[in-house]
């Protein structure tokens, strides 16, 4: 959340960088509510001075035995109306509350302008796009021959974009995450979390999914719970209210979770087999950091989701989001998209986001850089590493033989146990 004094001070910057990510929240009432508040707190302000300065005067007026009745009577009247205007001022102050929730964070300078996901920037590609002897298959076809997954199971037991991983699918899934988390943790230095999957509002409106997203969410109305669509969700509120110190940090928390979309607005797209579902697996890497080391840290964010694609061996490129594709919270976001080969077309596995100030202003996460110094916001940031559908969809489809087996890549061999699934 932008904070209300940098939205008045910066209104117009503001205003642009709403036009530049096509986000279409109106803004139009937040000047007049802010003037119309600012005018309530005057006059509340006057009124309480007058009270205080009358009442020194009612008790000289009763030291002196004097009849201080119509004073006290007049500053009823205005107890009633400091009462009136103060319930003026909160209504004031909810309703530009509600506008300051759903404006979208400032991109970053370094994210490019545009209108589109095809305005995106690609930055790096590392690999090579496998080129086969024989007419590659989607993955649902080689999931479907060697037993990996259900799909039909998937859906009788849940609904359409709902999956069961069976046998070597399930151990693959579960060798992914494993390799994952131990990448993580030994090589890159995060702590491992294992989080609640279910969160109640206000950890939802702490990183920004609430009150935007609400149609994306499964929500269990009986509780006021909702099922985590990532896992940056409840590790990030972890430290909600918290108040660090500069030596803490930065922290670095590593998570397994499955994660729960509605997709309102994706009904129709990339439907078949692990393309788009509503449940599906993802490790996530999160970090609290202090403004200034922020953008070498995003970096770093990066190179640890990318540390995972090289090992497995498998060709990406590193997108720079421009306005228009960048997520509700983010200042500056890559996209790490996967080549595989049956599909024939780049798959996001990780978004990788600086959110700077944005979420730890929601979640309250502050720090002092000493003892007695002002506090200040830390800076979150946050990665897939990676999720799992689209990760398991470029393993089966690159790896996949003319015989219909598939290559294990060679990581993940100590943990299947196997070298080929067939």
């Amino acid at each position: 959340m932008l904070d209300l004094k940098f939205i008045r001070d910066n209104f117009e910057k503001v205003q642009q960088a709403v036009t530049n990510r096509r986000d279409g929240i109106d803004l139009s009432q937040f000047t007049t509510l802010d003037e119309e508040r600012r005018g309530y707190l005057s006059q509340v302000e006057k009124m309480k001075a007058q009270r205080n300065a009358v009442s020194l005067e009612i008790a000289q007026i009763k030291k002196n035995k004097g009849d201080a009745q119509q004073k006290i009577t007049e500053m009823r009247d205005v107890g009633t109306q400091i009462k009136t205007l103060d319930d003026k001022v909160r209504q004031v102050e909810d309703a530009l509350f509600q506008i300051q929730a759903r404006i979208p964070n400032i991109p970053h300078a370094s994210v490019p302008v545009g209108a589109s996901e095809e305005d995106n920037v690609s930055e790096k590609t590392w690999g090579e796009i496998p080129i086969l002897d024989f007419e590659p298959k989607p993955h649902w076809e080689i999931a479907e021959k060697l037993n990996l997954i259900d799909f039909e199971g998937g859906a009788k037991v849940a609904g359409s974009s709902f999956v069961t991983f069976t046998g070597k699918g399930a151990k693959l899934a579960r060798a992914l995450i494993n390799f994952m988390l131990d990448l993580h943790i030994e090589k890159h230095g995060y702590t491992e979390i294992s989080p609640p999957f279910v969160v109640n509002r206000q950890t939802m409106f702490g990183t920004g999914q609430l009150p935007k997203f609400e149609e994306d969410l499964y929500h269990s109305q009986l509780d006021d719970l909702f099922l985590i669509p990532t896992a940056e969700v409840p590790v990030t509120n972890l430290l909600a209210d918290r108040m660090l110190k500069a030596e803490e940090m930065p922290i670095l928390y590593t998570a397994y979770t499955p994660c729960f979309r509605r997709e309102a607005g994706a009904y129709g797209k990339d439907t078949k087999g692990l393309m788009r579902l509503h449940q599906f697996d993802k490790v996530e890497m999160v970090k609290f950091v202090d403004p200034e080391t922020s953008w070498a840290e995003h970096e770093k964010l990066l190179k640890d989701a990318e540390d995972v694609l090289q090992a497995l061996k498998l060709p990406y490129r590193v997108l720079n989001l421009c306005t228009a594709d960048i997520g509700f919270s983010a200042a500056k976001c890559y996209d790490l998209e996967v080549w595989s080969v049956g599909v024939d077309r780049w798959l996001e596995v990780s978004s990788c986001s600086n959110f700077e100030a944005f979420q730890s202003r929601r979640a309250n996460i502050r720090f002092r850089r000493e003892k007695g110094a002002k506090p200040e916001f830390v800076h979150t940031l946050n990665s897939s590493g990676l999720a799992l559908p689209r990760t398991i969809i470029a393993i089966l489809e690159n790896y996949q033989q003319a015989d219909g087996s598939v290559k294990v890549p060679e990581v993940l061999q100590g943990f299947l146990g196997t070298d080929i699934l067939k």
